[in-house]
């Protein structure tokens, strides 16, 4: 995908890039780049941060895609949710984790592999701020530990390459925020603890698969993925939201953004 630097920083709101940390600005740009992507498929699209009036209101950046100002009409769920509805109903259209799943599958990588690249990035339409961390806390009672150990991981790896896997720092890092950027003190504290476990490669992959997962034009769907999530993720038969998990209420705020108390 082809990014332009100026409207991209133009959505970040006057005098607002040179106060964010590179980390912020990486986690913006993801953003973004999702967002635009998503708009090919879907008219209806949140008001990005920074847009129209920038004497206005903003919504805070950090704020899940569900949340920002948008004309989008949230259609009732299931009385028993499940993640397939999900993703039909909330997190769609969901161009980039499908197309990073759909790479993964194609590659013949592992199932669960499959699963992490498809479910990294949807706690992003609860909250954007840490969203590694968010996301494995979303999908860890119903997923195997390594896949939300990989989600977590994830997030801090892009900032890091591996020559044994073929991943390079991103260059559009580079060109939007200058060669000096240096991430946080807790991301590579992060980094260097997920070098160092065995399970380093779950998230890796994730962030590998991450590269090819910006295509504009690509038609994706769910579709190829219903199988794997029925063998690899617990679906409560309550729905997801109800089950009295440590996550259920993550859920049922995704599925009732509108709801005041």
């Amino acid at each position: 995908m082809e990014v332009d630097r100026r409207a991209f920083l133009a959505t970040l709101g006057v005098g607002t890039v040179g106060m964010l940390s590179p980390e912020d600005k990486a986690e913006a740009l993801e953003h973004y780049m999702m967002e635009k992507l998503d708009e090919v498929v879907s008219p209806v699209a949140p008001v990005l941060a920074g847009d129209g009036d920038q004497d206005g209101p903003q919504a805070p950046r950090g704020v899940g895609n569900l949340f920002r100002p948008s004309d989008r009409i949230f259609e009732p769920m299931p009385a028993k949710p499940t993640l397939e509805d999900f993703f039909r109903l909330r997190f769609a259209p969901a161009n980039h984790v499908l197309q990073s799943a759909a790479h993964a599958l194609k590659t013949d990588q592992p199932e669960q592999t499959v699963l992490a690249c498809l479910l990294h990035d949807v706690v992003l339409n609860l909250i954007k701020v840490d969203h590694g961390w968010w996301g494995a806390q979303l999908m860890e009672p119903y997923v195997p530990e390594r896949v939300s150990w990989g989600i977590r991981y994830h997030a801090p790896l892009r900032f890091y390459p591996d020559d044994a896997v073929g991943y390079e720092y991103p260059e559009m890092y580079n060109r939007m925020f200058g060669e000096d950027s240096e991430p946080e003190p807790y991301i590579r504290q992060a980094y260097e603890f997920a070098r160092d476990h065995p399970w380093y490669m779950d998230a890796r992959l994730i962030t590998l698969n991450d590269t090819y997962a910006f295509e504009e034009g690509v038609e994706v769907s769910i579709e190829p993925f219903i199988d794997i999530i029925g063998r690899h993720f617990k679906q409560p038969v309550e729905g997801l939201g109800f089950d009295n998990s440590p996550s259920a209420h993550m859920w049922r705020t995704i599925a009732n953004p509108n709801r005041p108390l």
